[in-house]
């Protein structure tokens, strides 16, 4: 399985990106998730989104702590949140 994380601010496209990923690669014939992780705040909140794929179904619902990429939407973020 293949588990990628993206860290972005609200309206960037960090969401729609992990989407965007999701469906192409489910067009692929993958099995494929997308879903975000955000709080209540407006538009430049720090948010991740998250995608993972694979050959087979995939059972796991859960955020993912150990990606094997990690795309980051806007540099000053490193600043205020842990991308490792």
């Amino acid at each position: 399985m293949v588990e990628i994380r993206f860290h972005g601010r609200g309206g960037q496209g960090a969401v729609i990106a992990s989407k965007i990923l999701a469906s192409a690669l489910f067009k692929e014939g993958k099995y494929a998730q997308a879903f975000p992780a955000f709080g209540a705040e407006r538009r430049g909140a720090p948010v991740m989104a998250f995608t993972r794929f694979d050959q087979k179904t995939i059972t796991r619902r859960s955020m993912v702590y150990e990606p094997d990429h990690v795309v980051v939407l806007d540099e000053p973020i490193l600043a205020l949140v842990d991308v490792t």
